[in-house]
């Protein structure tokens, strides 16, 4: 039997109503990549400056909206807080613009005479976008400003938890297009989404980029098309004995606590060394950490895993620390802001080492020298987070470049908050909410996914002047050492 006639096999014994549902979403995705393709194929020659000046349209209309946003993905999604989201979608926006203004992504965008070597940009058409349900909010626009940069179009698969939150944002984008001339169906969103719309689309699209969890990624890898992923999330923050305290201490409750910790950089453990192990534990606690006995301890872990699985209970994903406690009769002062727990152990038997999307951070302690902190890092993100962010507080370049070389993680972040791994106006990483972790974490690429993804480059090559192929010059450190035979 041919493949297609299997397939036919399969429709004819589904009941009516299944085969009526899936032709129903596949007329709707259908509809939307095709207008998703003229639209695109209305900008594809759009010189830079009305790209440059179609996203800046599109950050604004975002930008401006901020607060309804805000308010409305707190209302639908229960995950985070009004403010930080507020702030969240102004930082990303214009941290976005500010990035891409310098790149282009439009005709030649590098010349090399030397090498003989010209390159031009080109759009990749419909790019699929995946969103998370804690990130209906900053990361549809992040993408699609990226997107629009390069010329594309962009299709927002939502979360159905979290649909209305990234349907008001699209929409919100739209003007942007319209309000400079351009198609408003360049950004569109599935307002009714399912799993068998989204793997249409995925199938249907040039490329995705699919930010969520371990199964969105590996569906989006399986589809067909080519996609970037990301990898799960588990942030490991090592504090040496020559750290600043008070920074570092200031830095992690600062990740540990925006958007309730929201993002998957958020500080999930920290590893002090233990020569300042209970004096950073006091600064955190300074800093509105409470620190669970070990009674709170097992309380917590009974309300956050009750089947013993590896995946918070939702209940307690980015939600205020007075209601974890409260859901697991832990007793805390009304200033408290997150919950630290004290943990040795590292897998599946102790769960606290995993991501915990929530304002709870595990708090280890190391002796000896940095390779004590090497390895507990690398322990930690084998068990979840392979290839993510790892973070060191510390004045010892040689301790930095000991984590660095010696971790399997993609970003290594120094002296800041791990939140800033996803770009920030202290340091040169591109703005992203889509973070790869490298053959690491499944993904094929370690960077910030960003506007650079989003074209393809067409490479131009003339004549140069030859270059000498000299077997002496080549091999010849080789024959010295271990002969010509």
């Amino acid at each position: 039997m041919s493949k297609k006639e299997g397939e036919t096999m399969q429709t004819l014994t589904k009941a009516p109503a299944v085969v009526a549902a899936e032709d129903e979403a596949r007329c709707e995705i259908e509809a939307m990549v095709g207008r998703a393709r003229d639209a695109q194929a209305a900008i594809g020659n759009y010189a830079q400056e009305q790209a440059d000046a179609l996203v800046t349209a599109v950050g604004w209309q975002v930008y401006k909206s901020r607060e309804a946003l805000a308010k409305l993905a707190v209302e639908e999604g229960g995950f985070g807080n009004v403010q930080d989201k507020i702030a969240k979608f102004a930082n990303r926006v214009m941290g976005t613009l500010a990035d891409m203004a310098s790149i282009k992504t439009c005709g030649i965008v590098e010349e090399d005479p030397a090498r003989g070597l010209v390159k031009i940009a080109k759009p990749v058409g419909v790019i699929a976008a995946l969103i998370p349900t804690t990130g209906p909010d900053a990361t549809p626009p992040v993408k699609a400003l990226g997107a629009l940069k390069a010329r594309n179009a962009i299709i927002i698969a939502p979360h159905p938890r979290t649909r209305k939150t990234s349907a008001a944002v699209v929409e919100v984008m739209r003007k942007g297009c319209l309000q400079v001339g351009a198609p408003a169906d360049l950004i569109q969103v599935i307002e009714r989404p399912s799993i068998a719309k989204t793997e249409l689309l995925m199938r249907m699209s040039d490329l995705i980029v699919a930010t969520g969890g371990a199964g969105m990624v590996k569906a989006a890898y399986s589809s067909g098309t080519p996609a970037y992923g990301v990898g799960v999330g588990n942030a490991v923050h090592v504090v040496d004995e020559s750290a600043d305290l008070d920074d570092a201490a200031q830095m992690i409750a600062n990740a540990k606590t925006f958007d309730y910790a929201t993002s998957c950089l958020a500080d999930n453990s920290v590893a002090a060394h233990s020569s300042i192990y209970e004096t950073l534990k006091g600064k955190l606690i300074e800093r509105g950490g409470h620190v669970c006995t070990p009674a709170e301890k097992a309380h917590l872990q009974a309300v956050m895993w009750p089947k013993d699985g590896h995946i918070p209970l939702i209940e307690v994903v980015a939600k205020p620390a007075a209601r974890i406690a409260e859901l697991a009769g832990i007793e805390i002062a009304p200033d408290r802001t997150f919950l630290v727990v004290e943990e040795e152990g590292v897998g599946e038997v102790h769960p606290f080492s995993g991501e915990k999307l929530s304002v709870v951070l595990a708090l280890y302690r190391y002796s000896g020298g940095i390779d004590g902190a090497v390895d507990l890092v690398n322990q930690i993100t084998q068990y979840q987070g392979a290839g993510h962010t790892c973070g060191i507080h510390s004045s010892r370049n040689d301790h930095v470049l000991a984590l660095a070389l010696g971790t399997k993680t993609a970003r290594v972040m120094v002296n800041q908050s791990m939140n800033e791994g996803a770009g920030s106006v202290r340091n040169g990483l591109p703005y992203t909410l889509s973070l790869s972790c490298g053959s690491w974490g499944g993904n094929i690429t370690t960077e910030n996914v960003n506007v650079r993804h989003f074209f393809n480059l067409t490479w131009v090559s003339r004549p140069m002047t030859p270059r000498r192929l000299v077997a002496d010059e080549i091999f010849g450190a080789h024959w010295a050492k271990y002969g010509n035979e």
